[in-house]
């Protein structure tokens, strides 16, 4: 936990000069350490002279405010007249969401992050603007009341912000369902690059694609999902497909966090099929996978099909790369690749088709010489086993997506539409691979 928070503080720009740990029975209500803690943090701020403290926790307001209180006490003591920094405290999810700040390009991913931040700060807003303490009621002489605090004024700026930003976001959200609409119309299937922040995902859409996302050894380094269709090499159940990077997961994501970037988190939930990228170099790798897990669940994509992408296998030692290799071949839906350099990805291929293979219903009909669009649509998302060129249609038996089948049922030879449940896919397997998210 403390080597992610390092790289946490490391993308966010800052500097560590010094770190200290205290394991603790219960925290303390008002400054969450002790208090011989904090006068040992007071004396190692004096000797680096740091001007930032980051918990690895999440703080309530009341303890943040006691906190900075306490560190910021001689600037309280004269009102902040002395010539010294203020010292600021910030937990995890404030750190969380400066990387994501920093990181937002896009209109969408910038609404996102706003209302993040703004209900991040609801509750900690304090009085600082003492020469604007109340404005005077209007009305002139026995009528003017106490007025309006500054701080009730924030509050209600603040609030009437996260209004405005929900609003535009829900507009996003239905331009995004919209956008979604024209893809499901395509019948193409649709695969979502899930895992923890810096697992690959990227790289890996990278690869397939040369969509020229942004790919850098950072956390968050993707916050907008990138949508691309991609001919994968090999691929014969499906020829093309629609592959969706999104933003990556964290263990203790804030949950105003995962609220706010629900227009985002959509992708994840309509995709077909979840593609788990997993980056096994790193020794704490299972229990990211827990924490992917976790956040699925909360999102309600547990359920979706999972392959599995065990991505950076080029940075093992080659004798645990090469076990790694071979466990994967004894695993249901799961490969073991380096995507930066292209390997393993021709086995990925594969396992992609056979999760999506199981997405297909068994289709017959005889269709009308003048539906030649969707014979061809049948070829290009099912796979052919028959074609027959008949006096009075063209005789076609194949496995398609649930959408084409339903779509064409008029001309199904088939006593009754097949079950849109899943080929071949047990109960027990699914609970099993629900786990690995």
């Amino acid at each position: 936990s403390l080597t992610e928070m390092r790289e946490l503080v490391k993308t966010a720009g800052l500097e560590i000069l010094a770190e200290m740990t205290q394991r603790l029975h219960e925290v303390n209500p008002k400054t969450y350490i002790g208090s011989g803690k904090l006068k040992e943090a007071e004396d190692l701020l004096k000797e680096h002279d740091c001007c930032t403290v980051v918990f690895d926790a999440e703080l309530t307001p009341g303890q943040q405010k006691h906190l900075e209180n306490r560190l910021n006490k001689k600037l309280l003591q004269n009102d902040f007249l002395v010539q010294e920094r203020e010292i600021k405290v910030i937990d995890r999810s404030a750190l969380i969401l400066d990387i994501f700040a920093m990181h937002a390009k896009t209109r969408e991913g910038k609404l996102q992050v706003d209302l993040a931040l703004h209900e991040y700060r609801k509750p900690r807003l304090t009085k600082m603007w003492t020469h604007l303490e109340r404005q005077s009621g209007a009305g002139g002489v026995g009528l003017r009341g106490p007025g309006e605090s500054q701080l009730e004024i924030d509050k209600r700026l603040i609030r009437d912000r996260i209004i405005a930003l929900k609003q535009k976001i829900d507009n996003v959200q239905k331009h995004r369902s919209m956008h979604r609409r024209g893809r499901q119309r395509l019948g193409l299937p649709i695969l979502a690059l899930v895992g923890y922040t810096n697992a690959g995902k990227s790289t890996v859409l990278n690869y397939l694609t040369r969509a020229g996302v942004m790919a850098e050894s950072m956390l968050f380094a993707t916050l907008d999902p990138t949508t691309r269709k991609v001919k994968l090499p090999g691929y014969e159940t499906h020829p093309e497909v629609l592959l969706t990077d999104t933003v990556g997961f964290i263990q203790k994501l804030p949950t105003h966090l995962i609220a706010a970037f629900r227009a985002t988190l959509e992708e994840v939930r309509e995709a077909d099929v979840l593609v788990h990228v997993i980056d096994v170099s790193n020794p704490a790798w299972e229990k990211q996978e827990s924490a992917v897990q976790s956040v699925l669940a909360d999102i309600g994509a547990a359920d979706k099909p999972i392959v599995r992408v065990l991505n950076k296998v080029d940075l093992l030692e080659p004798l645990v790369a090469e076990r790694l290799r071979y466990e994967t071949t004894l695993m249901e839906h799961t490969v073991a690749v380096s995507a930066l350099h292209g390997e393993g990805l021709q086995d990925f291929v594969a396992v992609v088709e056979d999760a999506l293979a199981d997405l297909l219903v068994p289709f017959e009909a005889l269709l009308p010489y003048s539906k030649g669009e969707e014979l061809n649509a049948i070829h290009e998302q099912g796979n052919v086993e028959v074609v027959d060129y008949r006096e009075n249609g063209t005789y076609v038996r194949a496995l398609v997506p649930t959408a084409i089948a339903e779509r064409l049922s008029k001309f199904s030879l088939s006593p009754s539409l097949p079950d849109s449940g899943k080929r071949g896919a047990s109960s027990d397997d699914s609970t099993d691979w629900v786990a690995l998210g």
